[in-house]
């Protein structure tokens, strides 16, 4: 499996992933058109799929354009249909996707919005909004409870599975009150948090230089569960589920 960052927008990433065998491709997340055909263009691979985390305009403002050039199907949950420009195949929880041989999951894991979900390809994880470098992604539609409860259902995947995260740090703010939060907690996991938001801050400053490059903002899941505040070994940030990244 072939994995391809694509930075658009301000802060955004899409990502191109390549079946190895077979060369066909999905893209995931495409929030403007033109430089993903640009990079469809310079790899040469048929594109099969459009893959959607949810509805918001930064995740599917290319679908329009890309499907102009390109015979895909797209993706995204089944209950946003008609919020999601294109979609042919809506899916939920325990869907499995086929990029030609490459086989992923489809993990509900509402909160940022009502109709959010997730793909597991091998074990790197595409969860859109649901989490972010140094914290978790506004709750615009959802409830607290349903994000605390996707979060938990990430963090019941093994620790070394990659998520291709977003480091979003014009919310920089919210990620300070996380390390905050772990401060007054546990100095070891105030280190690991800041060390987390020290790495998302690089990831932006870096953004135009990494332009037309593979590498992608890889996070194991275990480093994000070691960043999130606990006392005595439960969560003590239960007003701010969001927050916490502890498997209970």
């Amino acid at each position: 499996m072939k994995i391809v960052q694509i930075p658009l927008l301000r802060d955004n990433y899409g990502y191109l992933i390549v079946c190895d065998k077979t060369k066909n491709a999905a893209i995931i997340d495409p929030s403007e058109a033109d430089p993903v055909l640009a990079r469809i263009d310079q790899e040469q691979v048929p594109l099969q799929a459009i893959l959607n985390t949810h509805h918001h305009r930064d995740h599917t403002g290319g679908n329009e354009g890309i499907l102009a050039k390109h015979q895909a199907e797209v993706y995204g949950h089944k209950s946003d249909s008609g919020r999601i420009h294109g979609l042919s195949c809506g899916v939920d929880e325990g869907d499995e996707i086929q990029i030609g041989e490459l086989k992923g999951a489809v993990l509900f894991i509402p909160g940022h919005t009502t109709g959010h979900v997730a793909y597991l390809f091998e074990n790197n994880l595409f969860c859109g909004d649901t989490l972010f470098t140094a914290g978790c992604g506004r709750l615009f539609e959802g409830t607290p409870e349903q994000m605390q409860s996707s979060l938990k259902k990430l963090m019941t995947l093994p620790d070394n599975t990659k998520s291709l995260l977003r480091p979003r740090i014009h919310r920089e703010q919210s990620a300070l009150c996380h390390v905050s939060r772990a401060q007054k907690s546990q100095t070891g996991v105030a280190l690991r948090a800041r060390a987390r938001l020290t790495h998302a801050r690089h990831l932006h400053g870096a953004f135009d230089d990494r332009r037309g490059e593979t590498n992608q903002p890889l996070s194991a899941l275990g480093q994000q569960r070691n960043s999130g505040p606990r006392k005595g070994g439960e969560c003590d940030n239960s007003s701010r589920p969001g927050f916490c990244f502890c498997r209970r």
